[in-house]
């Protein structure tokens, strides 16, 4: 992936956000996920620019911004990332904005909404969200995650960082196995993200976010409500696939617990990548989280 013509934020904390800017109107801001980047959007953003300033950044260590070999806590935890999201809300003095993510961008939406909550006008996300709780353990959940595990270990370096055919064999299998039953990646599109994420580091910068604290499952398991008045109270639009292996359509059953104002809508026939495989959906979201 290359660089060239690439708009970037200033730094925070030494990361540079490379994004993309596109419409007119109120600011919407779409948080991609792993294994991909802000082309994930490439279908859903097209569909807002009529009604919305659409900013579609690469989050820290992914795509075309900055990666840096630093403590995964220090500079991949939701925290941190968050930090460059705000900071660029900031410098394009966005606000409030749609904040909408799935994957770890809907963790990071979740945790921007924490920090800066004026900053963000409205939620449009898809899990990950709290409430799994014991139900992590499941066995078949526990057959799902094993890739988190093995990003907290050595192997990722000695495996695959650097090495493009590894690499792109190892993202064809998410990109096929979280997918719904009708979503096929292309082969031009894995071999785009192959490009970007076989550059000596990339991979291990995008797996940060594995390997901060305990790890996900520990702090699902740990994770409790808060007090009802403490609840998240920003307008909250959660999409649910139907066919994400990751995430059964089960778990939705306590997000009140957690958000004072949510709604929770299904969506059939899609899988893990929503942006991509019902585009329509997402942007009708989006587009009634600015109504």
């Amino acid at each position: 992936m290359s660089g060239a013509g690439t708009t970037y934020s200033r730094p925070v904390d030494g990361f540079r956000l490379a994004y993309d800017r596109t419409g007119g109107g109120p600011p919407v801001v779409l948080l991609h996920g792993w294994p991909g980047d802000r082309t994930d959007y490439r279908l859903l953003a097209p569909l807002l620019t009529d009604v919305a300033d659409v900013v579609v950044p690469d989050l820290r260590g992914f795509g075309n911004s900055d990666r840096h070999a630093v403590e995964p806590e220090e500079g991949y935890s939701a925290d941190a990332q968050a930090r460059s999201v705000v900071g660029l809300l900031h410098e394009l003095e966005l606000g409030p904005v749609v904040l909408a993510g799935y994957d770890i961008g809907s963790r990071i939406a979740q945790t921007v909404a924490r920090l800066a909550p004026e900053r963000v006008r409205a939620l449009v996300v898809a899990p990950p969200l709290p409430g799994a709780g014991a139900r992590l353990l499941d066995p078949a959940v526990v057959t799902e995650f094993w890739y988190q595990n093995l990003h907290r270990s050595g192997l990722p370096e000695k495996l695959l960082d650097g090495d493009r055919n590894a690499v792109r064999g190892y993202l064809e299998h998410f990109w096929t196995h979280w997918s719904g039953p009708s979503f096929t990646p292309a082969a031009a599109d894995l071999d785009r993200l192959a490009d970007g994420y076989a550059r000596p580091g990339a991979f291990t910068s995008s797996i940060g976010w594995y390997r901060v604290g305990p790890g996900i499952l520990v702090r699902g398991l740990a994770e409790q409500p808060p007090a009802p008045e403490d609840r998240l109270a920003i307008p909250t639009r959660v999409l649910w696939p139907e066919h994400d292996p990751l995430f059964p359509s089960a778990w939705a059953d306590r997000l009140d617990e957690f958000f004072a104002d949510v709604t929770v809508t299904p969506v059939p026939g899609a899988g893990h990548f929503l942006p991509l495989e019902a585009p329509e959906a997402f942007a009708a979201a989006i587009r009634a989280a600015l109504d």
